[in-house]
């Protein structure tokens, strides 16, 4: 929520509207290599699933570049994408389980994948253009 203070000094709180639709995107940002998970995202894993922390742990996630990352699956679009993604309603399957730095992005008010996105659209004149990943 943004603090508008207006010329005569009083302020208002208004939301920002972001400029891209994640609705009308394949789901780029699942297809990261690298989608970071904390403790507590693994523990919020744990619970959506019924299972233990150590089971989440090693069921959905894997040490990359000594860090540690949610698994991918293959993908039809793009070469590989997060393993919670359904691939073809292009939609998260944990979205209320999804880990912190799903919650948080694009932390932006514009996300630049959904600009390239759309002006290639608007090129191409198709609504459904995916370029080539």
């Amino acid at each position: 929520m943004a603090r508008v203070i207006s010329g005569n000094g009083n302020s208002k709180s208004r939301a920002l509207r972001v400029l891209y639709n994640c609705a009308k995107c394949p789901a780029y940002c699942c297809t990261y290599d690298r989608v970071d998970v904390t403790r507590r995202d693994v523990a919020r894993l744990a619970k959506h699933f019924g299972v233990t922390y150590e089971q989440a742990e090693k069921r959905y996630t894997k040490i990359s570049s000594g860090d540690r990352v949610l698994k991918q699956h293959q993908d039809h679009i793009f070469k590989k994408a997060c393993m919670f993604l359904d691939q073809e309603k292009r939609q998260c399957t944990i979205y209320d389980a999804r880990p912190a730095v799903c919650r948080v992005y694009p932390d932006s008010l514009r996300c630049g994948y959904y600009d390239f996105l759309a002006s290639e659209r608007r090129r191409q004149c198709d609504d459904e253009f995916i370029p080539d990943a």
